[in-house]
Parts: C-alpha cells; structure tokens; sequence
C-alpha cells in the first residue's frame, strides 16, 4: 500500500468539564449535593455562602427564594451555548460513571475576565434573587429531623435502665457490651462464643470461658429490660420471651399462652404457612384452643427494637412542594422546597483582589478556580431549573392523581416528558432518581409517576400504578375467610375492562407485599 497524506472531517460528542459537572450535579440526590457544595466551599475560595442566610444544621443548605408558578421565564434561563445544549440533550447510551466531575487540572476555560460577573451574586450576596414569590403553607408543621434529634435510641434506652441495676463492674461492663451488640430490631445477632472470642483470642480459652459465663448472665440480664423480647437469639426466642412475660404477668388466658409457647417451640414454616392441623397433633391441644395461641402470637412484636428505629436516617426532604390553590381544588401550585436551595456567590474581595493582581501562571491558575465558582453556581441553577420544569410537566400529565389518588394514575414513560421538554430521556431519568415531590397524597420519588400502561376494552392504557391500587382495594374489601387468589384478581380487573394475566398480578401482588390467598385467610 502506497502512503499517502488525507484530510477527513468528522464529528464527535466533547464533554467540557462544565458540561460533566453539570451532569453529575443534576442526578444527585439532596444529601450528596450538600456533601458536593460543602466540599466545594472548602476547596474553592472564590465560592461563599450568603452572609444573610446561615447554613440549616441538617443539610448544610440556607432558605431561598423560589420560582412562581407564572415565572417559567425566569427560572428556564438557558446556561450553555448552542453546542452544548445538544449535546447534554444528545447523551444516548452514555454512562453515567462516564462523567467525571471538575477537578483542579481541568480546564474551566477561564477567558481571563477578573471583572465581578453579572449573575456572580446569584443566590446570595447582595444581588436581588432573579426567582419571585414563596409559600409559607408549611407553617406550624413539625420537622420530622428537629423530632428525630429528640428519638432516644434502642441502644440509650436500655443503659438508662441498666443503671438502676446493682451489679459488679464486671457484669456491668458485659451487659454493656451486649447493648452496644444488638441490631436495629433489638436481636443479639452473634453467639455468646463469638463474642467472648473476638475480645479474648483464641489462645486463652480459660478467659474465653470466663466471658462467656459473665455474658450469659449479663444475657438473662438484658432479656429482662424492656421493651420485652429484647436480646433474643432468633424470632423463636424472642416470641418465646414475651409470652414468658404474659404468663408471669397474667396478661391472657395461662392455658392459651402455654399452647403458644408450644407453638412457637415448633418450626415455624408451620406457623407461617398456618398449618393448624400439623400443630394441633404436635401440641396436643384442641383445634380452638390452638387457633385461639396463634392469634395471641400474632399480636406479638417481632422486632422489639421498631419503635426505637433512627428517624432521622428516614427522613425525606422534598425537592419540589406541589399545593391546591383556589377553591375548586384541580389546580395546583409547583415550586422547588426552599429548605434544599443553597444560597451561594462568588467571593467580593477575592474576585477584586484577582482584578488587581497582573500575569504570571499563579494567575491564570486563579482565573480558573473562580471561572470554576461561576459554573458551579450556574450548574446548581441549571439543576433546580430541569427539576421544577420535570416537575411541573409531571403534575400537569398527572393532574387526576393528585385530585382523585392512585386509582386516577395515567400510564406515562420518560419520553413522553423528554419529547414535551426537548430533553433526552436520560437527563429525564438522572432528574426523577432520588428527587422526592410533596403532595396533598403524600411524599413520592418523581419516579413513582412513570408506569407503563395495561390495555382495556375500550382501546386505551391504564396506568400499572392504578391497577396496583385496584388490586390493593379489591383485597382490603376482600372476605377474610375466603380471601381472593390471583386468578379471581384478574377475573375482577376483567370485569373492570382491564386485561391482565394471573402472572402480573400475582407480580403486582408480590410488589404490594401482599401474601398469598392462603396466607391472608383468617385464623
């Protein structure tokens, strides 16, 4: 082959590190953007906070204005060029991990500008804030974080009660230790052995056996604190535990509590399956007898440490509020939460110390940190404006559910909102992923308002969210002592006008955490 020299023009997708950050901050949830713009504060010094808005403790995030319903103009402010708007809207395919986010080698493309930018006191500072209106709808509600700062622990609870107890440094130290070992439920999930090991080695079995002597009875200990059946090895145990304590405490009927001690004595894929008969003959006990034991241990708590669970880890803070307005109650306000808008601008004093300063590479260096402080800023805008412009595309396809609830759902995919917005399913995707709305139904994911939809009679979709609901009504109207199985849930989906097969809705059913007809039928 003769060489030769060619010229070839092509096109190719180019991510500035702009556009990557970009990406990356749309599909973080609340928490991680937080963590993001407190990294960043600490990192960049041309980055500040609002000095009139002081940072909430529980997310590091101050109160902002927000966007009023009419205000589409402002709050869509278009922050790339041309170019780049079609390429984060061309991003087909692309992995997210491919993203990779702005790091102090890359290049901001600082254009050697040190003048105070216009919008440099954007969200902050002494600039006016370009979104209009709030809504004080929230006032007087309780904040579940301020009530999960005052939650006692499981943990907290059971030391308090084990200083009334008169005991050796030894045994207190022991009983401590297998407090600090429970799980969230309240269960002692290791061995005695296993303890006793970890602390001693495997080398001095006299002090291995010493442990576990001083852990067996530090174990009786704690199994007598409440809330009862706390410490327990297993479920068995811990049934077991409670009823122990209702037999001493003459709560139900003795001979009833001893046939359900009996019953839980037995393996319980008995019980679960609520094998009546196979019990009967293994407690000796009557059939009325023995469904009266089961119902007893049904009132039972299988996890004593439920009510001591960590509220705060559970917390979900809306990114977007929706609320009625007018009287008529089917039309709705959207806007974004204030409480997870950050008020941030670029530094005064650092920017003009930068203007006055001339040449050199610690300059240009300069130069680009705080053309990195504009992106950012213009980046989290640009994220709060996709999610408020999802969002209100949302609420207005999905306008019967917040009126009428689930059963009102319409079937709706990502491209339906990407095709109305001119985005790209993917970006569509990032947005509605750990973005939460509040609604007079309640709190959701974006993504719980996307569902495919079920053919009816009539030639149109139902939603699948809709059919759940449906099969949810239909078993909570159900006889308890014929429960519906799934072919007769499909048999009355049917009758509404709705095909769907045994196999989806015994899915659906699974998905609802609903049991089986078999499981669902009374004692």
């Amino acid at each position: 082959m003769k060489p030769g020299l060619s010229l070839r023009v092509s096109q190719h997708l180019a991510l500035t590190p702009q556009l990557q950050q970009s990406i990356r901050l749309l599909q973080l949830s609340t928490q991680e953007l937080s963590q993001e713009i407190e990294q960043m504060l600490d990192e960049n010094p041309f980055l500040e906070r609002s000095v009139e808005d002081a940072p909430r403790e529980e997310f590091g995030l101050a109160q902002s204005d927000v966007p009023a319903q009419g205000d589409d103009a402002a709050a869509e402010i278009a922050i790339y060029s041309g170019a780049e708007s079609a390429s984060i809207s061309s991003l087909e395919g692309k992995n997210d991990g491919d993203s990779t986010g702005a790091s102090d080698e890359l290049d901001w493309g600082g254009d050697g500008t040190t003048e105070i930018a216009a919008d440099d006191g954007e969200w902050g500072g002494d600039a006016p804030a370009r979104n209009h209106g709030s809504s004080s709808d929230g006032e007087g509600e309780a904040d579940a974080a301020d009530l999960a700062h005052g939650h006692e622990s499981l943990a907290a609870f059971l030391h308090r009660q084990a200083l009334s107890l008169r005991l050796s440094a030894l045994d207190r130290a022991a009983l401590q230790y297998l407090i600090e070992s429970l799980n969230d439920d309240g269960y002692l999930e290791e061995s005695l052995e296993a303890l006793a090991l970890g602390l001693a080695g495997e080398s001095d079995l006299e002090q291995i056996e010493e442990l576990v002597h001083r852990f067996t009875v530090a174990l009786h200990l704690l199994q007598s604190l409440e809330p009862t059946g706390v410490g327990a090895r297993d479920l068995a145990e811990c049934l077991g535990l409670q009823l122990q304590a209702m037999l001493q405490e003459g709560a139900a009927d003795r001979a009833t509590v001893q046939t359900a001690q009996c019953v839980c004595q037995q393996p319980l894929e008995l019980l679960a399956r609520r094998d009546v008969r196979r019990l009967v003959v293994l407690c000796g006990a009557s059939e009325e007898r023995t469904r009266a034991a089961m119902a007893l241990i049904a009132r039972l708590e299988p996890r004593p440490g439920r009510r001591f669970a960590d509220v705060e880890r559970n917390v979900v803070v809306p990114d977007v509020l929706v609320t009625r307005v007018g009287r008529s109650g089917q039309h709705f306000n959207v806007q974004l939460n204030p409480d997870v808008m950050p008020r941030l601008r670029v530094h005064d004093i650092y920017a003009g110390a930068l203007r006055g300063h001339k040449g050199g590479d610690g300059h240009q260096a300069l130069q680009q940190r705080l053309q990195e402080a504009r992106w950012f800023i213009k980046n989290i805008q640009q994220r709060f404006d996709t999610i408020l412009r999802v969002s209100r595309a949302i609420v207005e396809r999905q306008k019967n559910f917040f009126v009428h609830g689930e059963l009102a759902m319409r079937p709706l995919v990502l491209r339906d909102i990407a095709d109305e917005l001119g985005l790209h399913e993917s970006t569509i995707s990032r947005v509605t992923t750990a973005k939460y709305m509040a609604t007079p139904q309640g709190t959701f994911e974006l993504k719980y308002f996307f569902g495919s939809g079920l053919g009816t009679d009539t030639g149109g979709n139902a939603s699948s969210t809709a059919v759940r609901a449906l099969i949810k009504q239909f078993i909570a109207a159900e006889s308890p002592a014929k429960p519906l199985s799934d072919s007769q849930l499909a048999d009355m989906l049917k009758e509404q006008g709705i095909e769907c097969a045994r196999r989806t809705v015994a899915k659906y059913r699974e998905a609802l955490r609903i049991p089986t007809a078999t499981l669902r039928k009374t004692l």
